[in-house]
């Protein structure tokens, strides 16, 4: 069968990867063009931005979040230079970054005010209970405190949501990650960079670990990244080369892909 035909419900799952995150919409142009929309959606990171938008109106997410991408910069998510990362941890004690300008950037991508109410399809963003590490990446942006909870971002736990989708109901799963080995700096320049790059080399166990057991229970469809490029997870510039990359890799995996049932078809 081919991607059309997976069981249902379908779960889109978007990874974590900082500014890489724009690979996902070369992803989602991809599949826009197979009859393949998802049930759910579940996301880490940037991948829950990305899912969000997906969740909120799935036809028209890949023209969004395309316009939204390509007006994304470095000093809107992390601004500052290294003085002001210095400054801000001191004051903090705890992050790099203030997270205003990301507040800004996710008020832009799903309107101010919006809440899970307002989404038409089931949607989970992963986050870490800094208490009990269950399903990050302490040191980039502040926590969120949520009742009794602080959240981190929840990449270093489940940077690839699959069992939290399959936990969600899906018989079938879609992957979007944006995360792969490749995609990393040949040598970090800066305390953020250095963070950000140990942090995906942890990130790559969960999903490689974690998609062959979650593919012995259902379709899993991991879809092929573009080449790796050397682009750090902190910098917009090669937003357009990303996703233009990204979608004909995906058309490309796509366009051969045949599903038997139950497996990984794609690899982390």
């Amino acid at each position: 069968m081919g991607i059309a035909d997976l069981p249902r419900p379908v779960g889109y799952v978007l990874g974590g990867g900082g500014s890489l995150g724009a690979i996902q919409v070369g992803m989602l142009q991809a599949l826009a063009e197979h009859d393949i929309a998802p049930d759910l959606v579940a996301g880490t990171s940037v991948g829950s931005l990305n899912g969000a938008v997906v969740a909120r109106d799935p036809k028209s997410a890949a023209s969004r979040l395309s316009h939204l991408w390509a007006r994304m910069t470095r000093e809107q998510v992390f601004p500052g230079g290294l003085l002001a990362q210095v400054r801000t941890l001191q004051h903090s004690k705890t992050h790099l970054f203030p997270s205003t300008g990301l507040a800004a950037v996710v008020a832009d991508f799903l309107g101010a005010g919006t809440t899970f109410a307002d989404l038409a399809l089931p949607f989970a963003a992963i986050a870490m209970d800094v208490a009990t590490a269950r399903p990050a990446m302490p040191g980039i942006f502040a926590p969120v405190r949520l009742g009794t909870f602080r959240l981190y971002d929840g990449g270093l736990v489940a940077n690839v949501p699959m069992q939290q989708a399959v936990a969600m109901g899906a018989r079938s799963l879609v992957v979007l990650d944006c995360n792969f080995p490749g995609h990393v700096l040949q040598a970090p320049g800066s305390i953020a960079e250095v963070l950000f790059y140990t942090a995906m080399v942890t990130m790559r166990t969960q999903p490689a670990y974690e998609a062959p057991r979650v593919a012995g229970e259902v379709p899993v469809v991991y879809l092929h990244g573009p080449e790796p490029h050397t682009v750090s997870p902190l910098e917009f510039r090669h937003t357009g080369r990303l996703i233009e990359t990204a979608y004909e890799a995906a058309r490309s995996f796509l366009g051969d892909l045949h599903v038997t049932g139950p497996g990984l078809y794609g690899s982390p």
